[in-house]
């Protein structure tokens, strides 16, 4: 076996791979940044370990019947290759990261001077509002206590239990926070995870494309029941949001 007939196979499984994209589409802003870093990784990952595969391959057929096999000497050109490839890697895979972690929708809204207060009913630090120019944007507190969730909309003047209903393609900011011992809100197919914490808001923003019902749960281990601490993620076309929030405030 010759590498020379390795590696044109190998570069055409990697050109393969890197011409087929995603048939799903995201459900949200967050889901669709995470999904990219992933298959950005994916794909810097694939020739990678084509090659070293490669590699190995044609060393085993190459010298599987050496008799007297003698060890490696100091090659110097060999390791500066392989620290400065694995140096490469690593700066690739941590700008790719980076990008997509100080994105807001993946990591945490900071707060400046071009947002709003946020809109939330308790007395506690840590909420981050819309921005100025976000006109249409929907708070939402989600309360986490032992051993179930509540949903508050405008200020706490409407409330729901263990269900989460925000409108679709319009930015959402989700004030979360705990009422006793700490929480972990979590909703796979959307791409939302957040901390509650006891005393504190933690805001995550996003902006949901589907409209549909997914599920969310606690995913920090709380006690006897945490397995009950489960719900509907609601999200509705902006107009039936609406009018769900209009009938929920006139029943209060």
């Amino acid at each position: 076996m010759n590498v020379r007939r390795i590696l044109p196979v190998a570069v055409v499984g990697v050109l393969a791979l890197v011409a087929v994209e995603p048939a799903a589409a995201q459900s949200s802003i967050n889901d669709e940044l995470i999904t990219d870093l992933n298959t950005t990784l994916l794909y810097a990952a694939i020739p990678i370990a084509i090659i070293v595969e490669a590699i190995l391959i044609y060393a085993v057929v190459k010298f599987k019947n050496n008799d007297d096999p003698k060890p490696t000497r100091e090659n110097r050109r060999l390791e500066i290759t392989w620290t400065i490839t694995t140096a490469v890697v690593l700066l690739f895979v941590g700008l790719a990261s980076y990008q997509v972690l100080a994105v807001e929708e993946v990591g945490t809204p900071i707060d400046s001077e071009d947002r709003i207060e946020p809109a939330v009913s308790e007395d506690l630090e840590g909420a981050v509002g819309p921005y100025e120019d976000e006109t249409n944007a929907v708070e939402v507190e989600v309360e986490a206590y032992t051993y179930a969730w509540e949903s508050h909309y405008d200020e706490g003047a409407v409330t729901a239990r263990n269900e989460i209903r925000i409108p679709a393609n319009r930015p959402v900011y989700l004030h979360i926070y705990s009422s006793f011992w700490l929480h972990m809100l979590h909703v796979p197919e959307l791409g939302l995870k957040q901390s509650a914490f006891v005393g504190e808001y933690n805001t995550i923003k996003t902006e949901a494309y589907e409209t549909g019902s997914y599920q969310f749960y606690c995913t920090q281990y709380c006690g006897a029941g945490h397995s009950q601490m489960n719900g509907e993620f609601i999200v509705m076309e902006p107009e039936a949001y609406d009018e769900w929030l209009s009938e929920q405030r006139a029943q209060e």
